[in-house]
């Protein structure tokens, strides 16, 4: 048979035993929560900038390609796919950072059938990483697309 504990004698320990622990759970709530929230929501913020990346390169290359072959001379080409590859670029947030290759697979490169490989890349660079630290981390990443078209078989150039 267990001893009954008079309620005073109850009350005393219910209050000694309370105090051992008040506080503690708001400490261990705020570190915790620090230690893991942050380094989150900066993987958040990377990966959500190297997918609005990947798209726009990927639209780029695309669009930047149609561009080219639907130039009425060859020597319009390249222009017309530059301007074309920036309007995306610019929608998400890239304005002036693509980089974009042409690589035909003969001469002239709007031959009938002719394919054209567009390649789009940008830089994406890392939030909050300190410049000092270029030679030890990367600041960036580089995200590239491919696109190949082929120039119209029946097309009077």
């Amino acid at each position: 048979m267990r001893p009954r504990l008079r309620p005073a004698a109850l009350l005393r320990l219910r209050v000694r035993l309370g105090r051992a622990d008040s506080g503690r759970a708001i400490l261990e709530f705020v570190v915790v929560g620090v230690l893991l929230l942050v380094p989150m929501v900066y993987l958040v913020l990377v990966v959500g900038r190297l997918q609005a990346a990947s798209y726009a390169v990927s639209a780029a290359a695309r669009e930047g390609g149609r561009a080219f072959v639907t130039a009425p001379q060859e020597m319009q080409a390249p222009g017309r796919a530059q301007v074309a590859a920036s309007i995306p670029l610019g929608d998400f947030g890239f304005e002036g950072q693509g980089a974009t290759t042409y690589r035909c697979d003969g001469s002239p490169c709007l031959r009938p059938e002719g394919r054209i490989a567009v390649t789009e890349t940008v830089q994406v660079a890392l939030p909050w990483v300190p410049d000092f630290l270029a030679g030890s981390l990367p600041t960036s990443v580089p995200v590239s697309a491919t696109h190949v078209v082929t120039a119209e078989r029946f097309a009077g150039r």
